[in-house]
């Protein structure tokens, strides 16, 4: 959260094109935030190729639509299906087209996505972006926050933007702080 992600990306595709190779953009679909556009938050937005569907699969979407691309980006795949990580990893294997994912490893509560936990048990390489807590220190999880409040229940996806929801990147320290004093409050709320 708050890396630079999806700026990257989009260096990333600007990189091949610069050079006359076809890249294609492609997203869950269930990542509603900028609709059919991948959008940084320096305001860099671009239109997705493709929106993927829960239980699409994605080597046949490729396999069907390659003409001559170079490299697949793929923003927000942690919300990918596990499976779909594998098929993304047949179209490295049998297509010979390299594709690289962004993504966050996990969601608000510190658990693994579905897509994110598999990618990272078959990505030939991980590299990971970093970010800083509002203290200063190295982010490593995400807060959920409602109506300006950190929350530590409630669905695993739900989308920056909507009904009120942000995202703070935090340090393991402020992270474990607030969620203490999340479960300090509803026990008191309990009484």
């Amino acid at each position: 959260m708050n890396s630079g992600k999806t700026t990257i990306l989009l260096q990333t595709a600007h990189n091949y094109e610069e050079r006359g190779m076809k890249v294609l953009i492609i997203k869950p679909k269930v990542d509603s935030k900028g609709e059919d556009y991948i959008v940084s938050r320096i305001g860099l937005k671009r239109k997705v190729d493709h929106l993927i569907e829960n239980g699409e699969n994605i080597f046949t979407y490729i396999k069907d639509h390659d003409e001559g691309v170079k490299c697949i980006l793929v923003d927000e795949a942690q919300f990918l299906e596990a499976i779909q990580v594998d098929e993304l990893m047949q179209v490295v294997v049998r297509l010979n087209i390299p594709v690289i994912c962004y993504g966050l490893r996990t969601d608000f509560r510190t658990n693994g996505f579905p897509g994110a936990t598999r990618l990272l048990e078959i990505a030939h390489t991980i590299e990971e972006m970093k970010t800083i807590c509002a203290c200063g220190r190295k982010a490593m999880f995400n807060g959920r926050k409602i109506n300006g409040k950190f929350i530590f229940d409630g669905e695993q996806v739900a989308i920056d933007g909507e009904d009120k929801i942000t995202y703070e990147s935090l340090c393991p320290y402020c992270y474990y702080d607030k969620l203490s004093k999340y479960r300090k409050l509803k026990e008191q709320l309990r009484k």
